[in-house]
């Protein structure tokens, strides 16, 4: 079945910002459900990054709840303390379940308490076993989402003829602006093939907050999802193109070459991204480190190579393949 016909009954949940601004007079609330902090290992350690930077930030642009999702921390709130006006404990989770899942899933779980926090971390980490994760998360009525369900690992083998099944144990699936539209596009497809809901998120790691965003009505966070659960929700989404990659590369840039954002020593930090490791190794080289004007021509120099389009390109042209790939091998028929 063509993918237009697939999506025809979800359009309606995908609106611009000036229809979101409609919406938000009428007492609509916004979020953006997915965003780091310098609490996860793969966020630079610079103040603008920090937790309180960025609720301050959310704050300012008029969220009105703010989540952040580090990845199977919750240092972030240890750092804010847990009850602060508007904010709602949040964590990404890191579930390897090798037989019934055969590869590894995020998934973000919130208004948690640490207990909680501790037990699902036993269950994710020791036990590999996301059929009790899930359970465990229902029967404590934790709200949770399954992130991006077309990601795979780096390096892991690919596994998309497990994601419907696994799509179906979960309420709510991710519209990430850090995907192609094309793996958007499935999964809003396998979300209207099991009844599910989508949300909209950033995904950030460098600061991005609230540039995509839902919607939905409700006094408490509680409300808000459970109206999201039951597909009363919009959502205002972006998909990864090669002028946004360009701009999320020159943020990155910015944040490894600016000396006045570094409040920690950012040596030993690594993504596993090999582009931007070795950034920051040249970066904190001690001859950048005590000549200004060297540290500037670096920068300007990556900058240059930004610039050019050719890392967002190979990048966005790898990323396409996979798709392809994925789509090949993985049969989403709408629900009729």
């Amino acid at each position: 079945m063509p993918m237009g016909r697939r999506l025809k009954n979800y359009q309606e949940k995908l609106i611009a910002p000036e229809q979101a601004a409609g919406l938000m007079e009428d007492g609509w609330k916004r979020a953006d459900l997915h965003v780091h902090t310098t609490c996860s290992f793969d966020v630079l350690p610079v103040r603008s990054l920090h937790p309180e930077s960025l609720y301050e930030k959310s704050l300012a642009l008029g969220m009105d709840f703010i989540t952040f999702t580090d990845h199977d921390t919750m240092d972030a709130y240890e750092i804010l303390g847990w009850d602060r006006e508007k904010l709602v404990p949040g964590v990404e989770m890191t579930v390897y379940d090798p037989e019934f899942a055969g590869h590894v899933l995020h998934v973000n779980v919130f208004e948690l308490d640490r207990e909680e926090f501790l037990e699902l971390r036993e269950i994710s980490q020791v036990e590999h076993d996301l059929k009790n994760f899930v359970r465990y998360l229902k029967r404590h009525r934790l709200p949770f989402m399954y992130n991006h369900p077309f990601w795979f690992k780096f390096h892991e083998e690919l596994n998309p003829s497990a994601v419907p099944k696994l799509a179906n144990l979960f309420p709510v699936l991710e519209y990430n602006m850090n995907e192609l539209k094309q793996k958007n596009e499935l999964t809003i497809a396998l979300a209207e093939r099991f009844g599910k809901s989508i949300v909209a998120t950033t995904d950030t790691h460098s600061g991005k907050l609230g540039q995509v965003y839902t919607l939905a009505k409700g006094d408490s966070f509680r409300e808000y999802f459970r109206n999201i659960e039951k597909g009363r929700n919009y959502i205002v989404p972006e998909d990864l193109t090669r002028k946004l990659l360009i701009e999320e590369m020159n943020t990155w840039i910015d944040l490894i070459f600016d000396k006045s954002h570094n409040t920690q020593d950012v040596k030993n930090y690594l993504t596993g991204i090999k582009s931007l490791d070795a950034m920051v190794k040249i970066s904190r080289s001690t001859l950048l480190n005590y000549s200004p004007r060297l540290n500037r021509t670096a920068m300007n120099l990556f900058y240059m190579i930004s610039n050019t389009g050719l890392p967002a390109s190979f990048y966005i042209y790898s990323a396409k393949s996979i798709a392809r790939e994925i789509e090949k091998n993985i049969e989403i028929k709408s629900q009729k």
